[in-house]
C-alpha cells in the first residue's frame, strides 16, 4: 500500500513506514524501488527533528533541576519522566515525519 510519491519519478512507491524511516535532509534516506534514487523529507520535518529535541531536552533539565516536585510520598517519578522524554525523542519525529512532511531528493552525497 504504497500512498506517497518519489519526487524523481513522481511514482507511488513509499508507505508510511519507509517514509518515516527516510530521515531528515542530514540523512541517507531511502532509495525508490521505481527510480533506484534516494529520498528523504523535507526541510519541514528537520526544522520540526530540532525543535522538538531542543524542547525534549528543555524539559529533561527542568526535571533533573526540579526534581522535589516530581516526587509523590516515598515515590520520585522522575526517572519515568527523563525516560520517557528521552524515548520520545525518537519515536515522536518518525511518527510526524510518516504522515506530515513532503518528500525531497536526497542532497547527502555518500558513494
Amino acid at each position: 500500500m504504497s500512498i506517497y510519491t518519489c519526487p524523481h519519478c513522481g511514482e507511488k512507491t513509499f508507505n508510511p513506514i519507509t517514509k518515516a524511516l527516510a530521515g531528515q535532509m542530514n540523512s541517507k534516506g531511502r532509495r525508490c524501488p521505481k527510480c533506484n534514487t534516494r529520498c528523504v523529507n523535507g526541510k519541514g520535518a528537520t526544522v520540526f527533528n530540532a525543535l522538538y529535541c531542543l524542547l525534549a531536552f528543555v524539559g529533561v533539565v527542568y526535571t533533573y533541576l526540579h526534581y522535589e516536585k516530581f516526587a509523590v510520598g516515598d515515590l520520585n517519578y522522575e526517572i519515568f519522566i527523563v525516560a520517557g522524554l528521552i524515548l520520545s525523542i525518537f519515536l515522536v519525529p518518525r511518527i510526524v515525519n510518516a504522515f506530515c512532511f513532503r518528500m525531497t531528493e536526497a542532497i547527502r552525497l555518500d558513494y
